[in-house]
């Protein structure tokens, strides 16, 4: 994947990676970011031309103060879509982003082709509360994340060797800005009504989910089927909530499925 920066109109810079041909597939990514390492990007890229944003407060991506509510985020989904010069393209969101995706999908409807929601946050069940992430220890947060923690807590930190003080500090501090600009719409609940607004998606959607997530349970895959008129839900086993990067191969195979 190469590298590419765009300016929207509201003045965030966003690092953008990019790959392939074809059809367009804009994926947003979760409150953790992208990771060093997205094999999953590069699969999807022999089948379409990918696009993976970061937002801002996220790597080199600038302009976090300039978004403070999920509108603002789900404007910014838009002004990006519109920076890369793009009409209609798939949507994916993960997690956080799959929240973004939704509500981009409720604004604007005619605006994109297909939606995809991979363990997407948005909706609170009561029988099934979402853990406070802010509130969890890294590796409380792991054991949630991923089905295997220990290979998650790899994943998670890109081989940083933390008993080099300078690594530390540069990763510590990228995962609180990180974290900060999350926090503008996943603390302390991620509810923030889309719920009411999802009868206005009228793309195609997928609900994608892992089996075995335990930070949002499969549960949430079925209301979310429910509020979306005709989404289909389908479940990857052996993964957790970090499905794309525990299962690449199945979570791309079931994206070319549905996509096309």
């Amino acid at each position: 994947m190469k590298t590419r920066t765009v300016e929207t109109r509201k003045g965030c810079r966003c690092r953008v990676l990019e790959g392939g041909s074809g059809m367009p597939v804009v994926f947003l990514h979760g409150a953790g970011g992208l990771l060093a390492d997205n094999p999953f990007l590069d699969r999807l890229a022999s089948r379409y031309h990918v696009f993976a944003p970061e937002l801002p407060g996220y790597g080199e991506s600038t302009g976090e103060e300039r978004l403070e509510d999920m509108l603002d985020f789900t404007l910014h989904g838009w002004d990006v879509v519109a920076a890369l010069g793009l009409r209609r393209p798939h949507l994916v969101g993960h997690s956080m982003g799959g929240m973004i995706a939704a509500e981009m999908a409720a604004v604007a409807p005619s605006d994109l082709d297909r939606l995809v929601l991979v363990a997407a946050a948005g909706l609170w069940l009561e029988a099934h509360p979402i853990p406070d992430i802010f509130a969890l220890l890294p590796a409380q947060l792991v054991e949630l994340l991923f089905q295997d923690p220990e290979r998650g807590q790899q994943l998670l930190t890109g081989g940083v060797d933390f008993s080099d003080m300078e690594a530390f500090k540069a990763f510590y501090l990228g995962q609180q800005r990180r974290l900060a600009m999350a926090g503008k719409i996943l603390f302390p609940i991620p509810n923030r009504r889309v719920s009411k607004r999802l009868y206005r998606v009228t793309a195609r959607t997928l609900v994608l989910w892992g089996a075995a997530d335990r930070l949002i349970v499969p549960a949430y895959a079925e209301q979310w089927a429910r509020l979306i008129p005709g989404a289909t839900v389908r479940t990857i086993p052996d993964a957790g909530h970090m499905l794309p990067y525990e299962q690449p191969e199945a979570f791309v195979d079931a994206l070319v499925r549905f996509l096309g």
